[in-house]
This record gives structure tokens, C-alpha cells and sequence, in this order.
């Protein structure tokens, strides 16, 4: 059985925490249902002392702090963009196909930058456009702002990439949560953050 949930690589998972907590859950119950199905054994003590005793002595304390470079980064950045991209194009069509009243555009307009839009019976209710390395945060950044002009000053929101000693991810400003959204996101996780903003006058 694949772990976390359906096989879904962690890396896709909104938040990357929940993503091991459910692979430690499924651990551990795989850990108890095995206890419960194993027989009890027949090997002496003096065995398992042989055994074990064969093999050398030695920590288990063995994790070393992952270094990250810039390359890392700037891939992780780029990768990040274009699953954004890709996010935001099939929501829009599944968005529109579940709803026949709305209408969608998507735009290219380069390799580090796209548009959207969705009308409802013709009217644009919904815009937002997105910018790999934006002028306002600098080139560890993907800006989203919540107009479909291509170019433009302003943002108000963008994700930014952060290492630590185990993984790389993005991590929201905030602007939108009032500065207090520090969770570590994947590639899902900023693409969902994006989409939220773009979709709410729909939902409001």
C-alpha cells in the first residue's frame, strides 16, 4: 500500500508537514497490524544474541543537514511555475465545464508569465495573472496579482523559495493572510494559494 494517501508523491501535497504526518499514521498502523498477525517466536535467546552480535556497533543518529545551491532553487522556482501554469489552465476548463454560465481565458504571455480570466454570461468576474522572479520581490519569487493586464506594477500576493536542512519549498508573504501564513507548500500549495485569490469574487 502506497503512502501517503493514493501514492500521491509528498512534493504535490499542499502542505508538506501533513504529508509525513500521514506517512508516519500509515507506518504505524502497518507497524501494529503487523504485531498483531506475527507468531510468536520459537528462536532461543542465546540465538538472537548471536545474531545481533555479529554486527558492528553503530549509531543510529545518522542524518546530516542537506545543503541546497542555487541551481536547487532556481529549478525548484522554474518547476513551481509551470506547474502553477498548468494548475490554473485545467481549472479553468473544468471550471467551466462544470458550470455552463462562465466563459475563461488563458494566456501565455511568455515563458515567465500567464494570465486569466473567467466571465460569467460575458461579464469578467474573475482576472489574475502570475510572474516567475517578479520586480517587487526579486528573482527567488512568484508574484500573483489579481489583474489580467500582462504588465503591470503591482502584486498582492507571491510565494517565495525557502531551503532548510531537509526539503525546499515556497513560502506565502502573506499579504492575504495578514503576514501570519508561514507553512511550507509545494508546488500544489502556492498553485492553490494563487487559485483562492483568483476564484473568490465566484465564491463571495
Amino acid at each position: 500500500m502506497a503512502t501517503p494517501k493514493d501514492g500521491h508523491p509528498i512534493t504535490k501535497w499542499p502542505n508538506i508537514d501533513e504529508a509525513f504526518q500521514d506517512v508516519v499514521a500509515a507506518i504505524k498502523g502497518a507497524l501494529k497490524q503487523h504485531g498483531q498477525n506475527a507468531k510468536p517466536s520459537t528462536a532461543r535467546v542465546s540465538d538472537t544474541v548471536k545474531t545481533t552480535s555479529t554486527l558492528p556497533p553503530r549509531s543510529s543518529n545518522l542524518r546530516i543537514k542537506r545543503q541546497f545551491t542555487d541551481l536547487d532553487k532556481d529549478r525548484f522556482r522554474h518547476e513551481g511555475f509551470e506547474y502553477i501554469a498548468n494548475f490554473f489552465e485545467n481549472s479553468l476548463q473544468e471550471l467551466v465545464r462544470r458550470n455552463p454560465d462562465l466563459q475563461q481565458t488563458f494566456r501565455r504571455i511568455d515563458a515567465n508569465r500567464f494570465t486569466a480570466a473567467a466571465y460569467r454570461n460575458g461579464d469578467k468576474v474573475c482576472r489574475g495573472s502570475a510572474l516567475l522572479g517578479g520586480s517587487t520581490m526579486g528573482s527567488e519569487s512568484i508574484e500573483y496579482s489579481m489583474t489580467d493586464e500582462p504588465h503591470h506594477g503591482g502584486m498582492n500576493e507571491a510565494v517565495m523559495v525557502r531551503a532548510d536542512d531537509e526539503a525546499i519549498y515556497f513560502e506565502a508573504l502573506g499579504m492575504q493572510s495578514y503576514g501570519n501564513s508561514k507553512e511550507r507548500l509545494t508546488f500544489q500549495g502556492a498553485a492553490e494559494l494563487f487559485w483562492e485569490l483568483f476564484i473568490r469574487p465566484l465564491q463571495a
